[in-house]
């Protein structure tokens, strides 16, 4: 009897045998996939509780005059305060310098992170304590480094930078009281603090790559540059995929260096969207007009990150 029910379980014709197979592989793809879910489940708990409720609100609000009290006496009015964020200088500052301030010290960290990288990378007297020192740049906090160097860019006679100028006959220079000059330094700043750190991120990539690579490229006449550009960089970049990355976001939501250094300031020079978000949107009880801007400034993110993965995938098959 056993025998005879074994035999019937048992699938005879080749559908019945790659039918079965077909049934035993759902049912594994099946518990593996409910094995990740349960380890997704808190994640996207605190993905909609954190980002996407909020990011719903904040769209909510930026079609009504709502002030922060009482939302039941909010009243809708329409695009109304996306058209007052493009004619609004204040706010049309703030992201007009966060952008600058994003393409430029990406552009600048990258250019000289990756050289840094190689040099690091390279035996030679001291190699350890150059990789603590340029990565010590990156340990304190930008609103820390804001300060310091607050006092050293002052436009006053004390300032530490117009202080060596005046030894060697040079007036003082209005370093943070000039619109043009503030976004310089503010530039500088960031690009001094993360250079050190990406670096080291590019140094980590780089010792990843096989030394024979080198060795052989040498055997057949290629120089430094010639292997520059064709071992090191190719082998670079998923690095620089992370990097520009991390430079993109971190640039677009900026926010404590600017304020530490120069408060936004001269005027609204070096205003971030960050700061107008604050000070428009809880600072001036205007929530509907500070959830536009953050709506607008949500798209700008998503559209600059976009156009930056799909460089990132053309440089990648150019150079492989």
């Amino acid at each position: 009897m056993s025998v005879s029910t074994a035999s019937a379980a048992r699938p005879h014709s080749a559908d019945q045998v790659e039918a079965f197979h077909l049934k035993q592989r759902r049912r594994r793809n099946f518990m593996e996939n409910f094995a990740s879910a349960r380890f997704l489940l808190p994640i996207m708990v605190v993905f909609i509780v954190v980002i996407l409720i909020p990011f719903l609100q904040s769209l909510v609000f930026s079609f009504t005059d709502y002030s922060g009290y009482n939302f039941a006496d909010a009243k809708f009015v329409g695009f109304t305060n996306y058209v007052q964020c493009f004619k609004d200088p204040t706010l049309l500052s703030g992201l007009g310098f966060t952008l600058l301030y994003t393409v430029t010290t990406t552009v600048l960290i990258t250019v000289i992170a990756l050289p840094l990288a190689v040099v690091l990378n390279r035996k030679f007297f001291g190699r350890n304590f150059a990789r603590s020192l340029f990565f010590f740049f990156s340990v304190p906090s930008m609103a820390v480094l804001g300060l310091v160097w607050q006092y050293i860019f002052s436009p006053l006679k004390s300032g530490v930078v117009n202080t060596l100028l005046a030894k060697i006959g040079i007036d003082a220079v209005p370093w943070l009281s000039n619109s043009g000059l503030a976004k310089f330094c503010v530039i500088f700043v960031a690009v001094w603090a993360q250079i050190g750190w990406h670096a080291t991120l590019y140094l980590a990539y780089l010792q990843a790559i096989p030394a024979d690579i080198y060795e052989q490229a040498a055997v057949d006449g290629a120089n430094r540059r010639q292997q520059f550009f064709n071992i090191t960089l190719p082998q670079m970049v998923p690095a620089m995929g992370v990097s520009v990355f991390m430079l993109l976001t971190g640039g677009l939501k900026v926010y404590d260096l600017p304020y530490g250094l120069t408060s936004g300031g001269p005027g609204y020079s070096t205003y971030t969207v960050t700061q107008s978000i604050i000070l428009t949107g809880i600072g001036s009880s205007r929530y509907g007009l500070g959830s536009a801007l953050g709506v607008i400034f949500f798209i700008c993110c998503a559209l600059l990150v976009a156009l930056q993965q799909v460089i990132t995938n053309l440089v990648e098959k150019r150079l492989s």
